[in-house]
């Protein structure tokens, strides 16, 4: 969202729910994207999805009261961004939903079920590729509602990513050589919540680093529970980080030769950076990075290190052939189309319209 923030300039204000509140995660991430200060809500993180959501609802609807948008807009499927959309729908303010459209298809997942309740209330729905707007389709949301916008997260990438010497003294700082080591994060609850499945990531990951320098930020959360189910061996050979910043994460991740994850958003970062890309994952909301050639879907298991190794095997004819392959998430000018979208919409809600965009 930053580039929008920042497009928006003092037309917008920005409220944080405190989701994320660990300071590492968040809070360095708002003055190192120059964000501006946001109102900062009280008691949501570390408690439970319903409590997360009932807890930011009940003080986002006192904040549109007290002080009514001319629009809300919130992004991705995080239980943030649900409550936002309910506060929304609850005031009657319009609502616009940035990354509209994504789909597993895979009830499991919570935030599959934030994406299709979200998309449901919502006026405007930049969608960020066709296939998001096909999905919406499916799902009888009027297609004057929808716009394919392309995704921020491009914007967001180019404008964040160090330049050359940034990049090269922080790799020489960790001792690191371009395309030789491999990027792995690995945080999300269905693989850090059950013992076997982390005890299967980290089992790659530690085999894969004996083949190749494996960095690993951990997240506080998988710290925890690798130390609870007394994992910690499987650390050692892994070389740990301590949570990063953007700038520096991106920095790694444009040199790395391999990244491993089970980030929703690090499956479009690669590719905008032009990196390939292992998702420890049973499912995706993103089926674009595969389609594009940039990534492999593989369940937590020994087909993680199949798929880490053959793609380290490709070397650099594959970095090659990745450098050369558009990201299919857009063409870095999403927040101007979403800004026109915001514009016309206060424009018609002032005036009695419809609210309705036009199809980007």
């Amino acid at each position: 969202m930053a580039p929008l923030v920042r497009a928006l300039g003092a037309a917008a204000r920005l409220i944080h729910t405190g989701q994320h509140y660990d300071d590492s995660l968040s809070g360095r991430f708002l003055a190192e994207l120059g964000l501006p200060e946001p109102t900062l809500l009280a008691g949501v993180g570390g408690q439970t999805r319903a409590v997360q959501i009932s807890v930011a609802l009940a003080q986002l609807d006192a904040e549109f009261a007290a002080r009514p948008p001319h629009a809300v807009v919130v992004q991705g499927d995080t239980n943030a961004a649900l409550s936002g959309a309910l506060a929304a729908n609850a005031r009657d303010i319009p609502l616009v939903h940035i990354e509209a459209g994504l789909r597993s298809h895979d009830r499991a997942m919570p935030e599959e079920h934030n994406r299709v309740l979200i998309d449901q209330l919502s006026d405007v729905l930049c969608a960020a590729t066709e296939d998001n707007r096909a999905n919406l389709a499916a799902e009888s949301i009027p297609a004057e509602r929808i716009a394919v916008t392309g995704n921020t997260v491009v914007e967001a990438v180019r404008d964040a990513l160090p330049g050359p010497d940034e990049r090269a003294a922080l790799l020489a700082a960790h001792g690191l050589t371009p395309d030789a080591y491999v990027l792995a994060t690995v945080h999300r609850p269905e693989n850090t919540d059950d013992p076997a499945a982390l005890r299967s990531c980290l089992t790659e990951l530690a085999a894969l680093a004996e083949q190749v320098p494996v960095l690993v930020p951990l997240h506080p959360r998988t710290r925890a529970r690798a130390e609870a189910a007394g994992l910690e061996g499987l650390l050692a050979p892994l070389t740990l980080l301590p949570p990063i910043g953007y700038g520096e994460f991106l920095a790694l991740a444009r040199h790395a030769a391999l990244l491993v994850s089970d980030s929703g958003g690090v499956q479009e970062e690669a590719t905008v950076l032009g990196r390939p890309l292992v998702v420890v994952r049973r499912s995706t909301e993103r089926p674009e990075a595969m389609a594009a050639g940039f990534a492999d879907l593989v369940a937590p298991g020994p087909e993680v290190g199949r798929a880490a190794r053959h793609r380290l095997a490709e070397g650099d004819a594959g970095l090659r052939r990745l450098a050369r392959t558009p990201s299919p998430f857009g063409d870095a000018r999403a927040s101007q189309r979403i800004v026109a979208l915001l514009t016309d919409l206060v424009a018609d809600r002032a005036a009695g319209g419809a609210a309705l965009p036009a199809a980007a």
